[in-house]
């Protein structure tokens, strides 16, 4: 016969909502086809509605035969960095969309904004340095200023 204690009692309650959080999330990543996000193939950020405009953009776009999204949205100086940004911005589109918490124009957060910069400089970084090296310390350059559509002809 077993006790039910207030402590059994609260550890059975935490057991419960542990497994229900946790076949919910092992759900919506499946649903979601999560593991596609692992790989490099374009089309999986399609997968979600909202960015269909950005994906058909992109295939119009001058880097849809040289570059993908990972090239340009995911870090490339090591590859814990690259899987813990694509984590992050799994988890909070995830989070936005499933709520529909989010605007009609999607817009590039900072921190991504700054991932993007500096994949333009990992590709094009020798055919600007000149132009990189002439700014002031205390002044940058911004890539996707003045070539916003390069990536995503809109």
């Amino acid at each position: 016969m077993v006790i039910l204690t207030p402590r059994t009692v609260l550890l059975g309650v935490m057991a419960l909502l542990v497994g229900v959080l946790l076949g919910v999330g092992v759900f919506t990543f499946a649903y979601a086809n999560g593991f596609a996000y692992f790989g490099n193939d374009p089309a999986t950020c399609a997968q979600c509605h909202a960015m269909s405009d950005h994906y058909e953009a992109w295939t119009k776009s001058s880097h849809h035969a040289v570059a993908g999204c990972n090239d340009c949205h995911a870090p490339h100086d090591n590859i814990v960095s690259k899987y813990l940004n694509k984590g992050e911005n799994g988890f909070w589109h995830s989070l936005k969309f499933t709520t529909g918490d989010y605007p009609d124009t999607i817009q590039i957060r900072p921190h991504n904004l700054e991932v993007t910069e500096h994949a333009c400089l990992y590709c094009h970084g020798s055919m600007v340095s000149l132009l990189h090296e002439s700014v002031p310390a205390d002044q940058t350059i911004s890539c996707t200023r003045c070539h916003s559509t390069v990536g995503h002809m809109e």
